[in-house]
């Protein structure tokens, strides 16, 4: 191993030792009750199995076949989870037949943060994670089952589900994706065509029929933002199968890794002799390898909030300084948009997490020795990937080396000899920076501040022209605690175009930026929020910022008194807690934690 992942992993297990020792207590306690089912009386269990075939009830009346949970994030507005809507009868079915049995416990929400960037709904998109965990706990709540299969896919979907399977860590689990769509127009005429209706040169029927060929069928959106993220970051956790992250829906491949996705979950339940439950297969390795893979991908900036969540739901203390440290270390392995123009059909062609894996665990890159829900273990078994032969699921050796090095290099021949992710650190507190999509001549701006409170106003002022120069842009007041701390991409269209006229532009915002963040440098999810009287809040219009991504720096330049001196600023921007169902979350907003600690209500460790 790399001397500084060893380094950073006996950090992270000494900073963990108190936490993660109460939490694996306690699952281990609830393993000893035994066979959930027992637990219940004759009336409770009757309940559970009303509804159940005749067979099925004579199964679960008694402890010898596994009951194992469905927790779905189906519906059919979102391209995403839309192709789960086979999932059950199929997985059903494959569970039957090798000896078990399958009840779906319950669906969680799914929003979609295409559908609601920069509208009233994306102000509850953060947050849904947690109700998303919660609603993943009610499900299992009932005591019935034995193991469980986790279908989700998107921003927030995956790490709620991850957190609410690790509050039932006693519980074996299997994550089953759904595939991204296939590729639609490429992402640079996407990207041209929303600069040019930026600028008022093209309408808004031209193009909507751009972003309709973009996004135009059933699967994940085909950019690596959050949601393709998580399916890297669960394969290399261990809790895909090897290889199933990429493989598009409505395919023969793709039904049959959930068949098998199935019955894996049927061998690791405690009635069986390889007993593998979720609370000890998510270990601090585990954890790091998911860092590891954000890095080595330039993934999205939303993970140094939601694996930090994971992380803590499993008495797992990680934070930003571990991230930055990994970051200096692993190096940029891929370019897929927005950190170039290929999309994840072409780094899935390329070789995809079976090269990425292979070339991380050769070089002492990625943990090895951790738990999984493959066959046998270790991440050695993820660097093979799934075939059909004669209709019969394979696996077989990933190729030698990327099929094409302009999308997956080697650690040899790496895009950076650094990861995608920097922590942020000055005068105006710590956040975090993306940089892997971003030019080496873009990554340090010295420019004067322009302060807003609101997105929109931004936007007004760059359609009235004020704002064709230098500057960078100051969005305050979009923490947790402010207003749910929605993503502001939506900016980055007007941004991207006054930095291609040869502006020097960046953004500062105590909020985030959406996991396709691009090529304007930023700080962002910038500690403490301006709701908590962040230094962030006193900044003021011309101000001067220096901002340099490299090196982590990011200071307002006034004289030090004078600057402490400041009172910080009253939020000005319109009411963002009403409407939209905005109203409902006014608990979260009031105990959110800081973004370096999840942005989370849920996780029990501090």
């Amino acid at each position: 191993m790399h001397p500084v992942i060893e380094k950073v992993t006996r950090d992270v297990v000494k900073r963990s030792r108190e936490s993660r020792a109460i939490y694996l207590a306690r699952v281990d306690s609830a393993v000893e009750q035994g066979p959930r089912r027992l637990t219940l009386g004759c009336g409770n269990l009757a309940h559970g199995f009303a509804a159940c075939s005749a067979a099925e009830k004579a199964d679960l009346a008694g402890p010898q076949k596994a009951d194992i949970a469905i927790i779905s994030s189906y519906n059919d507005m979102l391209s995403a989870h839309e192709p789960y809507k086979d999932a059950p009868a199929l997985i059903k079915e494959a569970i039957h037949e090798a000896g078990g049995v399958a009840q779906f416990a319950g669906g969680v929400p799914a929003m979609c943060d295409g559908i609601t960037q920069g509208q009233a709904g994306m102000e509850l998109s953060l947050f849904s994670r947690d109700v998303i965990a919660m609603a993943t706990a009610v499900g299992l709540s009932h005591n019935m089952f034995d193991g469980a299969l986790y279908l989700g896919v998107c921003d927030k979907i995956v790490p709620g589900l991850l957190i609410g399977a690790l509050s039932f860590g006693h519980l074996p689990a299997v994550f089953v994706p759904a595939g991204p769509m296939t590729s639609g127009i490429t992402n640079k005429e996407k990207s041209r065509a929303r600069q040019k209706f930026a600028e008022g040169k093209i309408t808004r029927q031209e193009l909507l029929e751009s972003e309709s060929k973009s996004y135009h069928g059933p699967g994940t959106c085909t950019f690596y933002g959050t949601a393709n993220s998580n399916q890297m970051m669960v394969e290399i956790m261990g809790l895909h199968l090897p290889g199933s992250s990429f493989v598009n829906p409505y395919t023969p491949l793709r039904d049959e890794l959930t068949k098998a996705a199935a019955r894996q979950v049927l061998k690791f339940t405690a009635l069986g002799d390889d007993f593998r439950p979720i609370g000890h297969v998510i270990n601090e390795k585990a954890i790091l390898n998911a860092i590891i893979g954000l890095l080595a991908t330039g993934g999205s900036t939303n993970h140094t909030m939601h694996l930090i969540a994971i992380a803590r739901a499993a008495g797992i203390i990680i934070n930003w300084d571990d991230f930055d440290a990994l970051s200096r270390v692993v190096p940029l392995l891929t370019r897929i948009y927005p950190n170039g123009p290929a999309d994840v059909n072409h780094f899935h062609a390329a070789g995809g997490m079976g090269v990425l894996i292979a070339e991380l665990l050769a070089n002492g890159l990625l943990h090895e020795d951790i738990p999984t829900v493959a066959d046998g273990k270790g991440m050695k078994h993820y660097t093979q990937e799934p075939r059909l032969a004669d209709g019969k699921l394979t696996w077989e050796p990933c190729p030698a080396a990327s099929l094409d090095t302009e999308v997956l290099r080697s650690v040899a021949d790496p895009f950076d000899a650094s990861g995608g992710l920097h922590v942020m650190h000055g005068n105006l507190g710590r956040g975090v920076s993306k940089v892997s999509a971003v030019s080496k001549d873009h990554r340090e701006v010295l420019a004067p501040a322009v302060v807003f409170d609101d997105q929109d106003d931004m936007m007004a002022a760059f359609k009235r022209g004020e704002l064709d120069r230098d500057f960078i842009a100051v969005i305050r007041f979009q923490g947790p605690k402010s207003n749910g701390m929605p993503e502001l991409h939506k900016l980055t269209p007007p941004l991207g175009l006054l930095q291609d006229k040869g502006y020097k532009v960046a953004l500062i915002t105590d909020g985030r930026m959406s996991g396709a963040s691009g090529k304007v440098p930023s700080a962002i999810h910038m500690c403490p929020e301006c709701a908590d009287g962040g230094p962030l809040a006193k900044v003021r219009n011309g101000d001067m910022i220096h901002l340099n991504t490299e090196t982590g720096e990011v200071n307002v330049l006034v004289d030090k008194d004078e600057f402490n001196a400041r009172k910080p600023a009253v939020n000005s921007a319109k009411d963002h807690h009403h409407g939209m169902g905005r109203e409902l979350f006014a608990g979260f907003r009031l105990n959110a934690s800081s973004a370096e600690t999840g942005a989370t209500n849920v996780f029990v460790y501090d």
